[in-house]
């Protein structure tokens, strides 16, 4: 980018570096945090949450939820008391801008890449770490995860270990959303590339060894942003909207992105036993997050469900003038996918704004009750991503429970079962919340048996916690 579009940027001017997405720079750590109601004694272990937190005010772009640094936000839970960690995810770029004492690279959109005078050889004219959007644990291992990339590897405390490629068998990455199977314990991952082969698919098993490298996926020949995937027990699930990476067009100014609804939408079922990859098709609709999968039918051998958010066109980059005349729409969605016939039937569950939907984790892959997810009730202008209500769909009578935050918007609510009952309908909703009147944040524990009820136990966050993305339940 030429020093003039440099300076064109105003970060001043970028909804999402203010208000309750305005990222903080402090890191503390408080104990006996101050708690409204009562936190339930059976919860014990650790809530922790990723998003996007610049550590210096950003130059050339800023585009949320993709850029920004990753700052995880802890609150441990044990005997009703309550303590609070937050630390940034230190990659070598984080490292060296604090060096300079102020940002190096641009946005992804800006392509301010320095040079070796700036960071080094190692560094030099290369993208930025960003792990920035997920955490997950798996085979002993606290992963912060970033779109396509590789994660950094934390610690209990939260602080950085250090880039993680699986001893070397994942060189080049994972996305921010694998998923478990809580039967198995494999954790099963997914990597889109800006060079063939553009996507594949591994596994890698309970002890962290990776017992399939990285697949690739046929039938994808250009490069392609695919932000989520489901898993069922005989299928990986990959949805590829058609949102193609154009490196020609940001080069010259334009969006890395490139919105082609023409192409429509085409579902990857991928054999988990390796075999030949079916394919469904439809009209184009993006998706940011899946909810769950299953396989259907009196064996588990008929149609694969998928529940997910969809969305009527991809949400950010491209022109906004463009979209105009064509006013973005989302709702809960469920498709029935038939793996022989390769057709994809819709159908809506919920026409209420929707995001960052959840289940609880012991049921992926397999059918589930409960979906909870943030939403907006309409009657507050909230920027995208922010949200101020919860709802809850049941998936076996069609209904939906809210509970309406107020002053407050929500984040991604996470499930905390109750300790040795294997029911979804027992347990808790997590979550952080902050008050857009004066910035102060909470940690929300909801009650799985009436959410609608609200917390029964509100904890008092002594900083403000960024709106930002995906968290984790790890009981004690």
């Amino acid at each position: 980018m030429s020093p003039q579009a440099q300076s064109r940027f105003d970060p001043t001017r970028v909804p999402h570096l203010r208000g309750s997405f305005a990222p903080v720079t402090e890191e503390v750590d408080v104990v006996d945090l101050a708690v409204t109601g009562e936190i339930p004694p059976s919860l014990r272990g650790l809530y922790v949450r990723n998003g996007p937190n610049p550590r210096f005010t950003p130059i050339g772009s800023y585009l949320y939820p993709i850029d920004g640094d990753g700052m995880l936000h802890g609150v441990w839970l044990s005997e009703g008391r309550a303590r609070y960690r937050n630390r940034f995810v230190r990659t070598p770029g984080l490292v060296a801008e604090e060096r300079a004492g102020r940002a190096l690279w641009g946005g992804l959109e800006s392509f301010i890449l320095p040079g070796p005078d700036a960071v080094g050889p190692e560094l030099a004219n290369d993208f930025k770490d960003l792990p920035d959007i997920n955490v997950v644990s798996h085979a002993g291992r606290l992963l912060a995860l970033a779109e396509s990339a590789c994660p950094f590897r934390m610690d209990d405390g939260l602080e950085t270990v250090g880039r993680e490629d699986f001893g070397g068998a994942l060189p080049v990455g994972i996305t921010a959303h694998p998923k478990i199977d809580p039967v198995t314990g494999e954790m099963v991952v997914f990597c889109y590339l800006l060079e063939a082969p553009y996507l594949t698919w591994s596994v890698i098993d309970p002890t962290g060894a990776v017992v399939r490298k990285p697949t690739p996926v046929e039938g994808v020949d250009e490069p392609m942003m695919i932000h989520d995937m489901a898993l069922t027990r005989r299928f990986v699930v990959l949805v590829l909207s058609p949102v193609f990476i154009d490196l020609a067009a940001a080069m010259s100014g334009g969006s890395f992105i490139s919105w082609r609804p023409e192409r429509g939408t085409r579902v990857a079922l991928i054999p988990r036993d390796g075999g030949r990859v079916r394919w469904a098709s439809d009209e184009a609709f993006w998706l940011w997050h899946t909810v769950n999968a299953y396989d259907d039918g009196p064996e588990g051998d008929g149609d694969v469900v998928l529940e997910y958010v969809q969305w009527s066109r991809l949400t950010v980059g491209g022109d906004p003038a463009s979209f105009s005349a064509d006013p973005v729409r989302c709702n809960l969605v469920r498709s029935r996918i038939d793996p022989v016939a390769g057709s994809m039937v819709r159908a809506e569950l919920d026409d209420c704004r929707v995001e960052l939907p959840r289940v609880d984790d012991r049921r992926i892959g397999r059918r589930h009750r409960f979906v909870a997810l943030a939403a907006e009730t309409g009657d507050v202008d909230l920027l995208p991503g922010e949200y101020n209500a919860l709802r809850w769909y049941d998936t076996q009578t069609d209904t939906t429970r809210v509970w309406s935050a107020g002053d407050l918007s929500v984040g991604e609510p996470v499930f905390a079962p109750e300790p040795g009952d294997r029911s979804d309908e027992r347990g808790y909703w997590l979550t952080f919340a902050t008050d857009r009147t004066d910035g102060t944040s909470w940690f929300l524990i909801i009650p799985a048996e009436d959410p609608e009820a609200g917390p029964v136990a509100r904890v008092r966050i002594p900083v403000r916690v960024p709106l930002g993305l995906h968290g984790s339940w790890l009981p004690s």
